[in-house]
């Protein structure tokens, strides 16, 4: 990424919410990488704090448990694991009481010197009051950095409120609102195919491209999240800031520097060329789903509305797919398709490029497909460029092959590839903030997003029922169909 500042000399990192989901099954194990790995600073503290009273050795027993369960058999061992949990500290506490916050200063014997890392691995109901707290406690100075999980709020205003909380108490160049999509290899190939390709970027453009597909699809279902989901729904989890972060990527113009506030500058400048969709226009341009029962991997699943946690008459949606038009001169005329939605047909996360027919076509009868990219995120990292190759044979009849670029195995000499939240904690310890959201591209963001939400409420579109282990709802196939086009997985 960009030159980053000097390794810090030593750094405590607190996780808040350190025996949740995340923690467990993500963060922890990406310290425990980078760990093995040499890439935190040598006397790197890691102190866990949740509500529950546990001893130590509790909690690291439920820490190793997870971590074998992620980590791959050949990184994990025990001599390596033992160096690791002497990092790990646990306390608990309650994060909206100010005394807690003394014990835990008591407990961290800081020195301001210290990198000091605030992962707020929480609900964000719980973000201001940590902030405060800890600016109380006096653990929010020059050195001391706060990272902040989606979604933050769940709408513009409650996401100005946050914001405005939490600038009272870290200036902007020390918060980092994470989205692990942006640590992922692929989504940073993405930069690198366009701006270190002379092929690609003059044709990045609406003379060459007719539509843009970004879908990411997973086979779950809302799992133990269903609380949380119930009252946020794909839009508000998904499309506001994963699917709306990978369009910036995709469409955003040069940055005249590869740093942080050239890169989000750009990006800042696509969610506010994003033409609004509100009122009417989401019937048209937008599709709402929620899943009914059905079978994934030849096991039955239950419907949305019978998963825990989730209120039995939900009109929450667990999928949606929106048409998007930029209004700039790069991208007019060019819909962007946005997709997303659980227990569908199968695991991606894929943005495709797809160019426009050549102008006039001398061979073959002129139906072929055109030109297409993909750009695979998810299950495997790839890159592939559809061009039309002459078949075997006598006469000159055409077929779609496939210049196929598999990260894995062009990189295999390499190292053991990076967990996403590996390189962006990384980032965090090393004040790069690249990949992570500035304030106003959040509230940009929401900006958008929050007249699409008013508008289903205001026409009272109930998501349309798709069977689970299906492509979502046949509308959805309809948003392309009627400009001629279709979803490619």
């Amino acid at each position: 990424m960009s030159n980053s500042p000097a390794f810090p000399r030593s750094c405590d990192i607190l996780v808040f919410g350190g025996s949740g989901d995340l923690a467990l099954h993500k963060l922890l194990p990406a310290l425990y990488h980078l760990h093995r790995e040499q890439r935190l600073p040598a006397d790197t503290r890691i102190f866990a704090l949740a509500r529950s009273t546990r001893a130590l050795d509790d909690y690291l027993a439920l820490a190793e448990r997870h971590c074998r369960a992620q980590v791959s058999r050949d990184d994990f061992t025990l001599a390596d694991w033992q160096s690791f949990a002497a990092r790990i500290d646990y306390l608990a506490m309650d994060a909206a009481q100010s005394a807690d916050f003394g014990r835990l200063r008591e407990r961290l014997k800081h020195s301001e010197t210290r990198v000091l890392v605030h992962y707020l691995a929480t609900a964000p109901n719980l973000f201001t009051p940590i902030a405060q707290n800890l600016k109380l406690a006096g653990l929010a100075g020059p050195e001391a950095r706060i990272v902040l999980e989606k979604p933050l709020g769940h709408s513009l205003e409650s996401a100005r409120a946050i914001n405005l909380a939490i600038g009272q108490v870290f200036d902007e160049s020390r918060v980092f609102r994470i989205d692990h999509y942006l640590g992922k290899e692929t989504v940073q190939n993405l930069m690198a195919l366009r701006f270190a390709n002379t092929l690609f970027e003059p044709l990045w453009r609406s003379a060459y491209v007719d539509h843009v597909q970004i879908s990411v699809n997973e086979t779950l279902g809302v799992e133990n999240r269903g609380a949380y989901y119930d009252h946020a729904g794909a839009m508000r989890d998904m499309v506001q800031n994963h699917l709306l972060q990978l369009l910036c990527l995709v469409a955003m113009e040069v940055p005249v520097h590869f740093d942080a506030e050239s890169v989000r500058n750009e990006k800042l400048k696509i969610l506010q060329a994003l033409r609004p969709i509100g009122g009417q226009d989401v019937q048209d341009k937008t599709v709402r789903g929620q899943y009914s029962a059905g079978h994934i991997g030849g096991q039955e699943v239950p419907a949305y509305w019978f998963e825990k946690q989730v209120d039995n008459d939900s009109d929450t949606e667990t999928f949606v797919a929106v048409r998007a038009d930029i209004d700039n001169w790069r991208w007019a005329g060019v819909p962007f398709y946005l997709r997303t939605g659980k227990r569908m047909a199968k695991k991606c996360s894929e943005i495709v490029i797809q160019f426009k027919p050549v102008p006039h076509n001398l061979i073959g009868d002129g139906s072929g497909p055109a030109n297409r990219l993909w750009i695979r995120l998810q299950p495997e990292e790839r890159i592939s460029l559809q061009l039309m190759a002459k078949m075997p044979g006598k006469g000159m009849q055409l077929e779609a092959v496939e210049l196929d670029l598999n990260l894995a195995q062009a990189f295999s000499k390499n190292k053991r590839r990076w967990d996403a939240y590996e390189r962006l904690l990384l980032d965090v310890i090393e004040g790069d903030s690249t990949l992570f959201m500035r304030r106003d591209e959040v509230e940009a963001a929401w900006r958008w997003v929050d007249p699409i939400l008013a508008g289903w409420r205001e026409h009272y579109q109930r998501p349309r029922p798709y069977p689970a282990g299906s492509n979502g709802p046949e509308q959805a196939q309809s948003l392309l169909e009627l400009a001629g086009r279709e979803w490619y997985s």
